[in-house]
């Protein structure tokens, strides 16, 4: 009794940072700014990566030290929606000047576990239905998928799909998206499917959350090196999707674009790369990608996880998407 005790104390008493594991919140001063960035800071005239049109970032920067840890986002015209890994909200709207107004703070109303501890909200992809503001997250250490009301007032419905179950805790489902067609589509970090390369993807023909026919597997091939960390749909169907590489202390980033007229039961996967963000460029550890119309432009959104680390920053980047033109053969 005495050592339960004890313990009790030391989860009621102790500071979350001194627990480890403990999950810190953000706190409910919503204030924080944003510093403009640049593509190239030794070449301040390059507005071109691969596919995308540079039109500008910002750093994100708060004094509150929870701030930060961004693994998704949503945008709709002028407002955005930051989830954290650790289930904390940004919400904020920002127009041309890239001046941050209305900011404010919250964090998810449940989730997995007793909340108490990181894993429990381990929140690491995030899509919105645009009709509905349904939200859906995918929380990576349960393989577990939440909807939340418009607005994040009340979790709505839970599930476990049984087809990730053999996923590893800290490797599920990293990337996901609702799809215009209905169901929804994800892809784990690392884990491959039984004697399969690549990462491992469902479409769900429905909500997960509801239990229902789960659809099929497929196995998508990031670029070498690289694993999912986003995914979201372009306005003619195909899938974006964020991959993220650590190597040489360094993070870098590629954007694939793969059509999912190719995504077939039991298909292997490969898409088109159509940008890297890598050193000299501006880098970082890009978990979140978000797309808008813009007129007849479609834009591109990526924000980074800092890890709640100095070394690290809080980017949100926006470029066009422009496609470079196939040169033609001269004969």
């Amino acid at each position: 009794m005495r050592i339960l005790w004890s313990v009790l104390f030391a989860l009621l008493f102790v500071p979350d940072s001194t627990v480890p594991g403990r999950r810190v919140r953000l706190g409910t001063d919503p204030h924080f700014r944003a510093v403009p960035v640049m593509l190239d800071p030794a070449r301040p005239d390059l507005t071109r990566v691969g596919d995308l049109a540079w039109l500008g970032g910002v750093q994100l920067r708060s004094p509150d030290p929870q701030f930060g840890g961004f693994s998704s986002l949503s945008v709709a015209g002028d407002r955005f929606t930051l989830l954290s890994d650790s289930s904390d909200i940004v919400r904020f709207t920002m127009g041309s000047d890239w001046k941050v107004r209305d900011p404010s703070f919250a964090e998810l109303p449940a989730g997995p576990g007793t909340g108490w501890f990181k894993r429990d909200r381990d929140s690491e992809s995030m899509s919105i239905d645009r009709k509905t503001g349904a939200v859906w997250v995918g929380f990576e250490s349960y393989n577990e998928f939440w909807r939340y009301d418009s607005g994040f007032r009340r979790a709505e419905e839970h599930g476990a799909p049984p087809v990730m179950s053999k996923w590893p805790e800290n490797e599920g489902p990293e990337a996901m998206t609702l799809l215009p067609t209905g169901g929804m589509v994800t892809i784990a970090e690392t884990k491959p499917w039984p004697k399969a390369s690549g990462r491992g993807g469902i479409v769900f023909l429905g909500d997960p959350v509801r239990r229902p026919r789960w659809g099929f597997r497929f196995t998508y091939l990031p670029p070498r090196g690289y694993d999912p960390s986003d995914m979201t749909v372009l306005p003619d169907g195909r899938w974006l999707i964020l991959n993220r590489r650590f190597a040489g202390a360094r993070f870098s980033n590629v954007l694939t674009v793969v059509d999912p007229a190719q995504v077939k039961p039991g298909a292997t996967v490969r898409g088109r790369d159509i940008a890297t963000l890598a050193a000299p460029l501006i880098h970082d550890n890009f978990e979140g990608v978000a797309v808008t119309p813009e007129g007849a432009a479609t834009i591109i959104w990526l924000v980074s996880d800092d890890n709640q680390l100095s070394l690290q920053r809080s980017l949100l980047l926006k470029f066009r998407l422009d496609p470079v033109a196939p040169k033609r053969n001269r004969n």
